[in-house]
């Protein structure tokens, strides 16, 4: 994969907006370990927030993955562009969820994947060496880190076995569960390549289904 030269950074960043803001990526951090008031603060420290308008594509497919997103507000597409220019979508992302490319960000590689908003996004970002130095400063949020990786390897585990075991149907179904918000977002042709189907078969399987 050729690398290219990172594009610039043209998120608007800014101070953390309020309290109540921090909430859902605080709530989502309790899930897995207790923090004290001292110690979110601390955490904050190692973030920066940035406003990201509908449709920025703000990790291009190609270039180094710096950085950790999780989204507080509006949504995220991931997707990746083959070399005769077709996108396949890889995943989505919503209100309280993480996303990047897991094995560039780690590795310190160039992206296989781009991301793009849907909508207007708000996003905690957290790049590599802040991470390792929020690690090393609050050892709990190890953990933390640990089940969310864990917890993203089961589920792309589980869609790979989808991908082969189950009806066209019951994915799309699942999908509508999954994704709620997603749909009224994407195009059919954006969902059916995160289903691995032709559009076309995708509006036969609505038609059959009723959806």
């Amino acid at each position: 994969m050729l690398l290219f030269p990172p594009a610039m950074d043209d998120g608007i960043k800014n101070d953390f907006p309020d309290k109540s803001s921090k909430n859902l990526l605080f709530s989502n951090i309790r899930k897995h370990v207790d923090l004290g008031a001292d110690e979110e603060n601390l955490v904050l420290g190692f973030f920066n927030v940035t406003r990201r308008p509908r449709k920025t594509l703000f990790l291009q497919q190609g270039n180094l993955c710096r950085r950790f997103y999780f989204v507080q507000q509006g949504s995220v597409r991931a997707f990746h562009t083959n070399l005769e220019g077709k996108e396949s979508t890889i995943m989505f992302a919503v209100e309280d969820w993480w996303i990047t490319d897991m094995g560039a960000f780690l590795n310190e590689q160039a992206a296989s994947i781009s991301l793009e908003t849907l909508d207007d996004s708000l996003l905690f970002e957290i790049d590599s060496e802040a991470l390792e130095k929020m690690l090393f400063t609050l050892p709990k949020m190890e953990k933390y880190f640990r089940i969310l990786y864990q917890r993203a390897y089961v589920r792309e585990q589980q869609r790979v076995l989808d991908a082969i075991s189950c009806p066209v149907e019951e994915r799309y179904l699942r999908f509508l569960e999954k994704y709620p918000k997603i749909v009224k977002k994407v195009s059919q042709k954006q969902i059916a390549s995160y289903l691995g189907v032709t559009p076309e078969f995708l509006s036969t399987v609505k038609n059959r289904i009723g959806s």
